[in-house]
């Protein structure tokens, strides 16, 4: 993950650069104390308030993290990007009437995947992922988010799967 702070001062415009080429804007000097610190109302951003060791002039940052792009290779080879609304679409689908909240699950996975600092992940990972998820929190939903992603072709299948789970308990 990147970070980046925005440089506001007033009148001018804001710009975007990496952290550690942080200036001051009046004299360009690279270091600066800071002053004040706090989150931003969206929790996306932390303001800072600095004052330049140079000149002395004060400045106001914004640091953004800048999360990486995931690419989802697709089951037929093709990629796109990776979606946490489809997935919790099909979370959601599963945990329906269910006492599982599915945004927490997705927002876990989604962490994850940020975490391990991949660029590329399988369709088939990230259903791993999701069903590891249902299985520790609601059997249920677990065996209706399972029977779609593994494509259950009939009652025989379905009843394995409900074998094997409940052969681990």
């Amino acid at each position: 993950m990147l970070y980046y702070r925005i440089l506001r001062e007033k009148g001018a415009r804001a710009s975007r650069v990496l952290a550690k080429n942080m200036k001051c804007p009046n004299c360009g000097f690279d270091d600066s104390k800071v002053i004040d610190s706090r989150p931003v109302e969206e929790r996306n951003s932390i303001r800072r308030r600095r004052e330049c060791l140079a000149c002395g002039k004060r400045f106001t940052t914004f640091e953004v993290i800048e999360s990486m792009q995931i690419l989802v290779v697709k089951k037929d080879g093709s990629k796109e990007l990776f979606d946490k609304s489809k997935m919790l679409l099909g979370i959601m689908k599963a945990c329906q009437k269910r006492p599982v909240r599915g945004e927490e699950i997705a927002a876990e996975i989604e962490q994850e995947l940020q975490n391990a600092l991949v660029q590329e992940v399988t369709s088939q990972k990230i259903g791993e992922m999701i069903m590891m998820k249902l299985k520790q929190r609601d059997e249920v939903a677990y065996v209706r988010f399972a029977s779609v992603y593994r494509e259950f072709k009939d009652l025989d299948t379905f009843l394995a799967e409900l074998r094997e789970l409940k052969g681990e308990q």
